[in-house]
């Protein structure tokens, strides 16, 4: 009987120690915050759910875990209790492993740093390079206002071509970043936040350059069966 309980107990050791290797252990400080709540949170169906919560009262500490089947977008969300909600969320790519988020009350999102997520460090490479090409788009659209009111037209029409060529170059680099990353849990992320109106063959291209891994994760899944959808729709109305 002993001999028999032995290999089951390990057998039961083993898989209590993956389900608690599958889990995101995020933990972080806010530096300045002495009252206020964390939430940690992240969209299911297009709904933002409150996964968890932390209410700081003196302690500027926080921590969560969480099961996770494969790297995810998160939200970490601070409500100051000040009624002002700006600058108030982070957007983070989160993965199984010790992740660190460290920022302070004043610039919650502005002075966030992430550290221990690989995924995340890509997705911020993508979101950094899309921040410029916003920051150049508010630009001309200022310019744009200006010529408007001072009634030149053609100086007008002039920086409209400019901002629409801005806007190409940034949806062209959102695809290639996609089709070039396919080894990325970052890249069918993007595809269905940022490209989800492109034509078939860019986002049929964009899935077959996925590795296994990443095909198989919940994004990947996401982006085949909105693939498939497409394909469904166009036959519908082919057949119609």
């Amino acid at each position: 009987m002993r001999l028999f309980l032995i290999p089951v107990l390990v057998l039961l050791a083993i898989v209590s120690c993956s389900k608690d290797q599958n889990r995101m252990n995020l933990s972080g400080t806010v530096e300045g915050l002495k009252k206020g709540t964390i939430y940690l949170q992240k969209t299911s169906d297009t709904t933002l759910i409150v996964i968890d919560s932390v209410v700081v009262d003196g302690d500027s500490n926080f921590s969560f875990s969480v099961p996770l089947e494969s790297p995810e977008v998160f939200y970490l969300y601070l409500d100051k209790n000040d009624g002002n909600t700006l600058n108030d969320r982070i957007t983070f790519f989160g993965e199984v492993g010790d992740i660190v988020i460290n920022t302070k009350r004043g610039a919650f999102e502005g002075l966030a740093k992430v550290t221990g997520s690989k995924t995340n460090e890509k997705f911020m490479e993508y979101r950094n390079m899309i921040s410029n090409f916003n920051t150049t788009d508010l630009k001309y659209y200022q310019e744009s206002i200006k010529a408007q009111r001072d009634s030149n037209v053609v100086k007008f029409d002039s920086i409209q071509k400019l901002i629409d060529r801005n806007n190409l170059r940034s949806y062209l680099y959102t695809l290639n970043f996609a089709l070039t990353n396919g080894d990325s849990y970052v890249a069918p992320y993007i595809a269905l936040s940022e490209a989800f109106d492109a034509r078939l063959k860019y986002l049929d291209t964009i899935n077959n350059a996925l590795t296994p891994e990443v095909a198989n994760s919940i994004y990947g899944k996401k982006l085949q069966a909105y693939i498939k959808e497409i394909k469904e729709n166009e036959k519908t109305n082919t057949e119609n």
